[in-house]
């Protein structure tokens, strides 16, 4: 089971605090992000804290200059990433794969509302084409970026290296292929990053964002698990030969053990970390969360902390 100490509760509780007077918000629900949240963390990882706050004056929400829509703070091993009541919603109504993992995170620092019927509603409607271009986005965008070797233009467009000749590339587009004269100043090799943790986050977006479409077609859009563990042990096999799960599996115990910044090269391989550009919107679209539906919720999240 994920847990922290009671030393790290403490510090977060105490950070919330200090960033709800000096921003006049409220906090009712603060989690874990990131590793500690799904089960990767090693000793040395840093803490993610992801919360939902509400305007003390909600009269802020009809001023020019309104309240807030995010508020991000690094306090040294400690990050904060937090979401106004109103963009929570927003975001959970987009069915956005970050707003969803905050509200089923193990680990809560702030319970003054409890996130468990929301939950409920949120993964009965949730939109799963939404979802799968969302996992699907983190998968390809992070091979891109990190794992596949390439040139970037002047403008940081990334273009994906397939063959290196003499005189020019063939590198990858949106479109398909094509070259780059060698000699273009407005292109430069980069140095990418195939580092563990890099790898473990594509196999994670990738495994997801596969396993929901192949759990749609069966009929049923079964939610991949947060905690990765329980994802490779309990789901993964019905979608995934042993071997892609041992190689995931490795990857995960690699980065708890404290080796996420070795390089191991690309160890997802390209046809993998980019699943489908286009999936059945007749079999994998639906409506999404009703808003009125949310409207009731966020009411009720503004009440926790009144």
């Amino acid at each position: 089971m994920t847990t922290v100490s009671a030393v790290v509760r403490t510090t977060v509780d105490d950070h919330l605090t200090t960033i709800e007077r000096a921003r006049d918000v409220a906090v009712p629900l603060a989690v874990a992000r990131g590793s500690h949240a799904w089960g990767a963390a090693s000793p040395d990882s840093d803490y993610d804290v992801g919360f939902v706050f509400v305007p003390t004056d909600l009269r802020r929400y009809a001023h020019l200059e309104g309240p807030p829509e995010t508020i991000v703070e690094d306090r040294g091993e400690f990050e904060y990433q937090g979401w106004d009541v109103r963009t929570f919603a927003g975001l959970l109504a987009d069915s956005n794969d970050g707003a969803i993992d905050l509200l089923r995170s193990p680990i809560r620092y702030r319970r003054a509302y409890d996130p468990a019927p929301l939950w409920q509603y949120i993964e009965r409607t949730y939109n799963p084409i939404d979802l799968y271009h969302a996992w699907r986005g983190i998968a390809t965008s992070n091979y891109r970026k990190y794992i596949s070797y390439h040139l970037v233009r002047s403008d940081d467009e990334l273009f994906p290296i397939l063959e290196a000749r003499d005189d020019e590339y063939v590198v990858e587009t949106d479109d398909g292929t094509t070259a780059v004269a060698a000699a273009d100043e407005r292109f430069r090799e980069t140095q990418t990053k195939p580092t563990v943790k890099r790898n473990l986050t594509i196999y994670r977006a990738a495994m997801a964002a596969r396993y929901l479409t192949a759990t749609g077609d069966r009929g049923d859009h079964d939610l991949p698990a947060l905690e990765f563990e329980s994802f490779l042990t309990e789901q993964a096999p019905a979608v995934f030969d042993a071997d892609r799960i041992e190689r995931a599996r490795d990857l995960l115990e690699r980065k708890r053990a404290g080796e996420g910044g070795e390089r191991v090269g690309d160890a997802v391989g390209r046809p993998f970390a980019q699943p489908p550009r286009e999936i059945d919107p007749d079999v994998h679209a639906r409506a999404g969360p009703d808003p009125s539906r949310l409207d009731g919720f966020v009411d009720d999240l503004i009440a926790a902390v009144r």
